[in-house]
């Protein structure tokens, strides 16, 4: 499988339309966050490289240092999420002829599942991160770039409730009861995090726009 990083933007895309389940919707949540984490590495290079800001070029040489590493994470996050429900769907194929395959097939199944939860929450936690990050360059960063750290702020918040609702789905299908309730409640902690910030970042923007 060619990774996402190998593709063109132009590929991707025409797989994401087309009739295959993967990529999908957690794919293109993960791209989101990936999108946003290049915004606000971008505004606070733009930022750190005017002299009108020079008290905060070393604040912001960090936040586009780290927005880096976010984005580099989300990237990898695209082809971890193809490839955990591609598990799922390989499940699905097992053999079911006898009582020992159908077992086989049923634990396949539900470690499938449970791997395909796993790609999601990390795009959830990073987007959180990526979401402070343009709450910060939106309040700190160049005015000129006010809109790009809002636009980054929109696609980070997309990103995590993007990848929370594949986090559900996943969920409904797993039978550990204690998983489910631990995992939804974390996902929940992330959206109710999330709020406030993108709420502060827009108002931020809107207040520089006039």
């Amino acid at each position: 499988m060619t990774s996402f990083r190998e593709k063109t933007l132009a590929r991707f895309l025409e797989e994401l339309a087309s009739g295959a389940a993967t990529p999908g919707g957690g794919c293109a949540s993960a791209l989101s966050g990936a999108l946003a984490a290049g915004l606000v590495a971008m505004v606070a290079r733009n930022t750190a490289g005017n002299a009108a800001f020079a008290d905060r070029a070393a604040s912001m040489d960090e936040i586009a240092a780290e927005a880096d590493g976010l984005r580099r994470s989300l990237e990898e996050l695209v082809d971890s999420d193809a490839a955990a429900f591609e598990q799922v769907m390989a499940a699905f194929r097992l053999p079911r002829d006898t009582p020992e395959q159908k077992a086989e097939r049923s634990r396949a199944i539900q470690d499938g599942y449970r791997a395909a939860v796993e790609p999601p929450v990390l795009v959830c936690r990073h987007a959180l991160r990526v979401l402070e990050l343009a709450a910060l360059v939106a309040e700190r960063g160049s005015p000129n770039a006010v809109s790009d750290a809002g636009v980054a702020a929109l696609l980070a918040a997309s990103a995590l409730h993007g990848a929370a609702l594949n986090v559900e789905i996943n969920l409904g299908s797993i039978r550990d009861d204690d998983y489910r309730t631990a995992h939804a409640e974390a996902v929940r902690e992330l959206r109710e995090e999330a709020a406030p910030l993108r709420e502060t970042a827009l108002a931020r923007v809107h207040d520089t726009l006039g």
